[in-house]
């Protein structure tokens, strides 16, 4: 037999190049998918993990003192503990007030713990020194050097400001960072969010910390936090899962349809070796050997490939994205080791099962076409009554993944019933494609029809054909469907939380005249209007600013949307809405002597102000004037500097800062990271299709040698054999492309109701058509590209050699 086996590696050597080749691709689709998960994951939680992340594990839900016997305890023990609250006091800087209720935070003193990044100055090495964030002191003539004066009474600290900070986390921030004596003394009863604790301590602290307290390692605190900021939805979690059941469930089809089809070819050679005295024995333990060294070498070589495109993937994807929104990844020896079994596994069971088919039965019955495929046979009749049951499992387990919001479910409902389509593909396929064949054969005439003929002669190798082309157009259209349905959910949410980007208010009286100028000439600034009013009362919401609302639709974001309260409203900010008033009450609006009743109205994310349509405001002021403004920014615009360089414009004209377009960013910026990546799939979703059909159209025609070469002999020109094989890899494109649209539109649907609705209420599915235009285009033109090799080849043996051929 190794004779045989020696004999077969050189006679065969496309054969098995072509195996090796899906191997490679299964197991480096595995290892991308690892490495830009952890990418992803590393921006994803790059905001909510920055404050923890030199910590061993996370305290949360303890007091002031409770913080205070914990840092103690880490003082005691030689470890370092940074307590993460913060408390509202009153500032003085350089003997100037700053704010009343100016939020100050901890800074730990242990390098490992501190999380601010300094731009200017030191920072605090213990008591009595304290640090700014840059823009929150923009345009207060702030200096290093300057006294800090914090807190009344006995609580006050003074200190000396040593520095200043960057403050980038998304779940922890304040204006000033004092050290934790300081800060405990400033407010003995402050707000703490939580500790971080690094240490050899840490894995008995637990036991030293009072009853309620949690303790939770680093990484498991992160993911909840990040879950809890995404209300409740882990993106983390649904991402990993996701990628890796689509890596490995591409990886085994890849890798077994080439298999299926490569052992199908040699099931003849088998039987010639079972007709000259080989055992059943020999041939099944040469097979298997033989797979195994191909396997063990081609998922070797997978490792590598895949490790080298992740990286390179993960830095183009860092290049297009914003700063710090991916990190190159850690290498995970679990899904190195994951990879590298599965395709030695798979490889393994994708030979030995059609070899164990063959050997089965005798060799002149292995000798004969094989037409289990076919529904007519058992065999045939159990693989569809095994689709059916599958898709309709599948479509069971989606309904539920929609009913319980459960990722796990609609994974497994989605990888079911797509299992089951692959079941029924060799009834499904073929019967599609002579639908479209009969079209194609009155246009294009005989080679048209030819190409039909052959694409349904045999079945099995028809299905396995499509299948990588369905999984990647599949892919893809689940993926853009699912993109666009979630950002427009995502952006008509933030459009309604954030319909302004940032509104100045005035607070104790009119905005100077001039305000308005200078905001325009802000860098970021896209466009800001100037809204007139005065100041008066509601019931039930007290004394505040009455503004008209007029031009402001190059402001707002969504419009056209009607942004105008009617002739009859009063629009109050929902924080206002006290006392018993509600939305939908009628309430007095009284500016001066006049005053009308209009109806109420809670809004969000239009500033402190009471919003009344023009004719309104004239009926109860005659003098109206500047009170608000509000600003656009531009594309791109750093929402920290611009925060910043507006609340230096509005401190000095006494005016309210609300800014919605730094939590706007924040969340916009998480879908960025999530597109960026999985585009990077994509791409490889797209290039394992391209491989994939070329591949199983490889070997088919060098399975249909003998009948490409009695074409020819009968006439058929080098040209016509070119169009017809063309054709036929055009029909399949097609073919894959149309069902598995239909498919991908499915699942994105699914996907939508189960997880984009449990965050963003009345989610719409959006069909990008344009995006879905490209993909039927890229595929066809994948499918006819992935001819043109075999096509080829095909054309340049002639009819006396190809008759020759074993």
């Amino acid at each position: 037999m190794r004779t045989v086996l020696r004999a077969s590696l050189r006679t065969h050597t496309r054969r098995y190049v072509s195996a090796a080749i899906a191997v490679v691709i299964g197991v480096s689709f595995i290892v991308v998918t690892s490495l830009l998960s952890d990418a992803t994951r590393a921006g994803l939680v790059a905001g909510v993990e920055l404050p923890y992340r030199g910590a061993d594990v996370v305290v949360t839900d303890v007091d002031a003192d409770q913080a205070a016997r914990i840092v103690g305890h880490a003082e005691a023990g030689d470890d370092a503990a940074a307590v993460l609250g913060w408390t509202p006091q009153p500032v003085r800087i350089g003997g100037r007030l700053v704010g009343e209720r100016t939020d100050v935070g901890g800074i730990a003193t242990d390098p490992a713990l501190r999380w601010q990044v300094l731009r200017e100055g030191r920072f605090p090495t213990g008591p009595g020194e304290v640090v700014a964030d840059t823009n929150a002191v923009k345009g207060r003539d702030v200096a290093v050097g300057d006294p800090v004066e914090i807190g009344t009474g006995r609580h006050t600290v003074e200190a000396t400001l040593v520095g200043l900070v960057d403050t980038p986390s998304a779940s922890a921030g304040a204006d000033l960072y004092l050290t934790w004596p300081d800060l405990h003394a400033v407010d003995d009863d402050l707000w703490v969010d939580s500790v971080a604790y690094a240490g050899p301590g840490s894995a008995s602290l637990a036991d030293a910390l009072p009853a309620g307290a949690r303790v939770q390692s680093r990484d498991a605190f992160v993911e909840d936090r990040q879950a809890e900021l995404t209300n409740e939805v882990n993106v983390l979690a649904i991402l990993l899962l996701v990628f890796a059941a689509i890596a490995l469930f591409v990886s085994v089809l890849v890798i077994a349809n080439t298999f299926s089809i490569l052992f199908a070819q040699r099931a003849r050679d088998f039987a010639l070796l079972r007709c000259v005295g080989a055992t059943r024995r020999q041939v099944l333990r040469a097979v298997r050997l033989e797979a195994l060294a191909l396997g063990v070498a081609s998922a070797a070589l997978g490792l590598v490939a895949g490790t080298g495109l992740g990286y390179l993937l993960v830095a183009l994807a860092k290049g297009a994205l914003p700063s710090g929104s991916m990190a190159f990844p850690v290498p995970d020896p679990r899904w190195y080791v994951g990879a590298l079994v599965t395709g030695v596994l798979v490889t393994v069971v994708a030979a030995w099962l059609p070899t164990r088919r063959a050997v089965r039965v005798s060799p002149l019955a292995a000798l004969r076409p094989d037409d289990s495929t076919s529904v007519h046979t058992g065999a045939g009749r159990m693989r569809v009554l095994l689709g059916l049951v599958a898709v309709a499992t599948g479509v069971g387990l989606l309904a539920l993944s929609i009913s319980a919001t459960s990722p796990s479910a609609m994974v497994l409902g989605g990888t079911v019933s797509f299992s089951g389509v692959l079941l029924l593909g060799p009834v499904l396929v073929p019967g599609l494609i002579r639908a479209v064949g009969v079209v194609g054969g009155r246009m294009l005439g005989a080679p048209a029809r030819l190409a039909a003929h052959n694409a349904v002669r045999h079945p099995r190798r028809t299905a396995a054909t499509t299948a990588s082309l369905l999984v990647g157009v599949t892919l893809t259209t689940a993926v853009l469907v699912g993109l666009a349905s979630s950002r427009s959910a995502v952006e008509a949410d933030l459009d309604s939380d954030y319909p302004v980007d940032v509104t100045l208010t005035g607070s104790g009286s009119a905005l100077p005249a001039g305000l308005v100028d200078d905001v325009r000439g802000t860098p970021g600034v896209g466009s800001a209007v100037a809204l007139e009013g005065a100041v008066g009362s509601v019931t039930g919401a007290g004394r505040l600013p009455v503004v008209a609302v007029t031009g402001t639709d190059a402001v707002v974001h969504g419009s056209p949307r009607p942004a105008h309260p009617g002739a009859h409203e009063v629009w109050l900010p929902r924080d206002l809405l006290r006392n018993g008033l509600h939305d939908g009450d009628r309430a007095t609006v009284r500016i001066g002597g006049r005053s009308t009743v209009l109806r109420v109205r809670g809004t969000t994310g239009f500033g402190e102000a009471a919003l009344v349509a023009p004719t309104t405001l004239s009926g109860l002021t005659g003098a109206p004037q500047p009170w608000a403004v509000w600003v656009r920014a531009t594309d791109g615009a750093d929402a920290e500097d611009l925060g910043g360089d507006l609340d230096a414009l509005a401190r000095p004209a006494g005016a309210d800062l609300v800014d919605g377009l730094r939590d706007r960013a924040w969340v916009l910026l998480q879908l960025d990271i999530l597109t960026g990546t999985v585009v990077a799939l994509l791409g490889i979703a797209v290039v394992i299709a391209l491989i994939g059909i070329g591949n199983t159209l490889g070997l088919s025609v060098l399975e249909r040698g003998r009948e490409n070469a009695l074409l020819r002999a009968l006439g058929l020109t080098r040209r016509q054999l070119r169009a017809t094989l063309a054709m036929e890899a055009v029909l399949l494109s097609v073919v894959a492309t149309v069902l598995g649209t239909l498919i991908g539109v499915g699942f994105a649907w699914v996907a939508v109701h189960a997880l984009v609705q449990a965050a963003v209420d009345r989610a719409p599915t959006v069909l990008p058509w344009g995006q879905l235009a490209l993909v039927v285009l890229v595929s066809g033109a994948a499918g006819l590209v992935s001819a043109v090799l075999p096509a080829r080849r095909a054309a340049r043996v002639a009819p006396a050699a190809g008759l020759t051929l074993d």
